[in-house]
């Protein structure tokens, strides 16, 4: 018999970036989203869970470079070595999509388009940082240096992992090129500008009916009751991405294309089922929209996207779900300070289940850091699982003798 009160739920999770092998952090994510989605569908709800690889920016095209790949062809072997990874843990999606997709390409235009039209960018003259040695302007995430607002040191050039905000490269105190190890120079270019601080009033609106911690949304107020930053949203060649219309030298910013991915990889999933992807994107749509992200990107999510999508024909978010960042034995994950653990190395040492079960028991609704101790990970396996199998044995094979009912050897 049908659920009466059966919810419609679309579930996206943040995409994972396509430079490399997934981690563990990416592990923790995931599975949170996984079990979410499993529990409302033993509920009786309609699920369906997208995701996809973000393959764009300047970081693929380097590394891409360095493979002595095309980058479109690097990407690609990238998200197979991806889903391979996320089936292995038992994460499943109806679809798991690329944001170098025709879908895609034709929504990020179409909703630029909606943007222009809306009279929400505009294009100005700046500064921004050049790596000489390199002859090339740096993206955000080559670029290190000390947060202009906090003073954290070891932040990127879009925003810091410390306190949350983000902010021009530019700004950034004492930069360094991340690529050549060089002090940046200032060079003049023309980019694209999308005017947050227009959006403010139907942020405040959206803010009060949107479904997230209650931490999170006082950090999104503070934000939106402060001097909003309009946002960058153009990138100058060489560049992997989608060209910007009537800019022959302007690529979009990876983080405009990026959370477009999820609309992108419904349209396919739609498309192959012969459904109008309006039916869970347009306005009227009944489904309930749910992002599961980590903290330190719920300034895009929070703002930015919501913002953008008012300006389309798509429905907004109905809920945000943040966790906080995973920590190993104590220490930040660092590839550089080798506490940096891909989910395939952790496989070959441990049952996938595992890392599963752990993640499980750790997390909640709070956005708290976890650490992954390898020796709580091992005592917590031991002690809640092998231990209490084997209690539930026991117990089994004791009742089983008393009631006779022990076969005969």
């Amino acid at each position: 018999m049908a659920n009466s009160k059966q919810k419609n739920l679309l579930v996206t999770t943040a995409l994972p970036y396509g430079n490399g092998p997934l981690h563990i952090g990416h592990l923790l994510e995931h599975t949170q989203t996984d079990i979410w989605v499993r529990t409302n569908k033993m509920e009786g709800n309609n699920v369906l869970n997208f995701c996809a690889d973000d393959a764009h920016g300047a970081p693929i095209m380097i590394k891409a470079k360095e493979e002595a790949q095309d980058p479109e062809q690097f990407t690609k072997g990238i998200q197979i070595e991806h889903l391979k990874t996320l089936n292995s843990f038992g994460i499943e999606h109806d679809h798991y999509h690329s944001t170098h997709s025709v879908e895609n390409e034709e929504l990020v235009n179409e909703i630029y388009n909606d943007l222009v039209k809306a009279d929400l960018v505009y294009e100005k003259e700046i500064l921004q940082l050049f790596d000489d040695q390199e002859k090339m302007f740096l993206a955000d995430r080559y670029i290190k240096g000390t947060c202009p607002s906090c003073g954290a040191e070891d932040q990127y050039g879009d925003g810091c992992e410390v306190c949350g905000i983000t902010y021009d490269a530019i700004d950034i105190k004492n930069p360094i090129s991340a690529l050549s190890g060089s002090e940046p120079s200032k060079k003049k270019t023309n980019q694209i500008f999308f005017n947050l601080n227009k959006c403010k009033d139907f942020l405040s609106g959206y803010l009060d009916d949107l479904i997230i911690q209650e931490s999170v949304k006082n950090k999104l107020l503070e934000w939106l009751g402060g001097d909003l930053q309009d946002w960058n949203i153009s990138r100058d060649k060489p560049y992997f991405g989608f060209k910007i219309p009537q800019h022959d030298d302007k690529y979009f910013y990876v983080w405009v294309d990026a959370p477009i991915g999820y609309i992108a990889a419904s349209k396919y999933f739609c498309d192959k089922k012969k459904i109008d992807y309006l039916n869970l994107w347009g306005k009227d749509s009944n489904y309930e929209i749910h992002h599961f992200i980590g903290k330190d990107i719920i300034y895009f999510h929070g703002l930015f996207w919501p913002a953008m999508l008012n300006a389309s024909r798509y429905k907004l978010p109905s809920s945000i779900h943040a966790h906080g960042f995973l920590s190993l034995n104590g220490e930040k994950m660092s590839k550089s300070k080798g506490t940096l653990i891909s989910a395939d190395k952790f496989a070959e040492v441990y049952e996938p289940d595992l890392l599963r079960f752990y993640f499980a028991s750790k997390l909640n609704a709070k956005i708290d850091d976890i650490d992954l101790d390898l020796k709580d990970f091992v005592k917590k396996i031991n002690s809640s699982l092998v231990g209490k199998l084997f209690n539930i044995a026991s117990r089994l094979d004791g009742f089983l003798s008393k009631n006779s009912y022990q076969t005969s050897k």
